[in-house]
């Protein structure tokens, strides 16, 4: 083996070297590995409806994002939604969650409005008052066929 042959293989063997590094990088960031403990924690809310929500949607707070839907499963006939909150933020335990769109036709995600408590949800805790999304298309059906106001 010459000296320039070796120059080549050690060129190649960084190359594939650093391109693995890059793969784990990604692969690390983008499926939301956490090695290293994590820097959240998890709490459960009960909606009677959460049409359109989607996992890995954004939790927000005063306009801030400050988590995201990890989980929504169905049970009891209810929609349990699971939520992975930024550890630094605490609920307090008359917080109200509610599944809002991102403008008219975007995404939906849950907004938290902060409460007057001074007692906290736990992690693992219960978030008791949901606000389940507004029904667009029965609300125009009310107004196109004169039902606003009627009681069902």
């Amino acid at each position: 083996m010459n000296r320039n042959s070796w120059g080549l293989e050690a060129g190649v063997g960084l190359f594939i070297v650093i391109g693995l590094a890059c793969v784990a990088y990604l692969s690390l960031n983008l499926g939301d590995v956490r090695l290293w403990g994590s820097s959240d924690y998890v709490v459960h809310a009960r909606f009677s409806n959460v049409s359109g929500l989607k996992k890995k949607a954004a939790v927000t707070m005063a306009g801030v994002e400050i988590g995201q839907v990890e989980d929504i499963r169905l049970e009891g006939g209810e929609a349990v939604v699971t939520l992975r909150i930024q550890k630094d933020v605490k609920l307090e335990e008359d917080v109200i969650a509610a599944i809002k769109t991102m403008g008219i036709i975007g995404d939906k995600y849950i907004s938290i409005t902060a409460g007057g408590s001074d007692v906290y949800i736990e992690p693992g805790g219960w978030i008791m008052d949901t606000q389940p999304p507004l029904d667009v298309e029965d609300l125009l059906g009310k107004y196109v066929f004169g039902q606003i106001g009627e009681n069902k």
